[in-house]
């Protein structure tokens, strides 16, 4: 099933890029390699890239200006990887558009396991979370097709979301953060949880903080910014949901 998978290696180390090629190769992959952005760029417009791993810091279009060139026409999953730590630099990558962010120097058998990871939630048409709806005039509504949570409608079997009749372009990691908590309204989930769901597989280290970043950048795409209002709320201490109702009208 791998050999059906392309993907897209970017670095402008030729060593890294050779063992990573070769690594990916004997998993089965049909790999592309390119050592800049522009030639990246050039290889996308031809192939039929399922996922892409980019290098940060390269010559002509550094991995950032890759990551948000391919966002802008894909949602093909995308895994940044850098020399750089800091967890500025991972927020900004995953404010980019980057589903995830691994840091040099990385053991091959987690890089793998990462690309695999990726690769099954890209593969999913839908999520296996179901509401299970309630009284209230702004409930969630869902069924076999959509699920109706305010002025959302998702529908798990296209994985698409409008807000009112408009289309929401989400990334994956995002679609499945929403559907998850809009499946199970009420319930709370710890980041560590909402990494485990959407991923399929255990939190590593600085993971699960990756999640608030998603979580924002999904806020800010839904229109979900008013701290008074908010859809997504925070349990502090805790985690995130979606309340089952939500309130209208006067306190009385």
């Amino acid at each position: 099933m791998n050999q059906e998978c392309e993907l897209l290696v970017v670095d402008d180390d030729p060593d890294i890029l050779d063992v990573v090629r070769t690594y990916l190769e004997l998993e089965g992959y049909t790999v592309h390699t390119a050592a800049n952005g522009r030639e990246a760029l050039e290889i996308w417009k031809r192939s039929r890239i399922s996922l892409a791993l980019l290098d940060i810091m390269m010559p002509e279009k550094d991995g950032l200006e890759v990551c948000r060139a391919l966002r802008a026409v894909s949602n093909v999953p995308i895994l940044l990887l850098s020399a750089r730590a800091a967890d500025a630099d991972k927020v900004i990558g995953l404010r980019m558009g980057a589903d995830d962010y691994l840091v040099k120097p990385f053991s091959l058998s987690e890089l793998s396991a990462r690309v695999g990871a990726l690769l099954r939630r890209y593969r999913e048409l839908g999520g296996e979370s179901r509401s299970k709806g309630g009284e209230g005039a702004a409930r969630t509504e869902q069924t076999e097709n959509t699920i109706r949570v305010g002025r959302l409608t998702i529908e798990p079997s296209a994985r698409r979301v409008a807000a009112e009749g408009t289309e929401i372009r989400l990334t994956r990691t995002e679609y499945d953060i929403l559907l998850l908590l809009a499946g199970s309204r009420g319930q709370i989930f710890t980041p560590e949880q909402i990494y485990g769901r959407v991923r399929g597989e255990e939190p590593l280290k600085n993971d699960a903080s990756a999640v608030m970043v998603h979580i924002a950048r999904l806020r800010e795409k839904i229109g979900d910014d008013d701290r008074q209002t908010r859809m997504i709320q925070n349990v502090w201490g805790v985690g995130y949901r979606i309340e089952k109702e939500t309130r209208t009208g006067h306190p009385g």
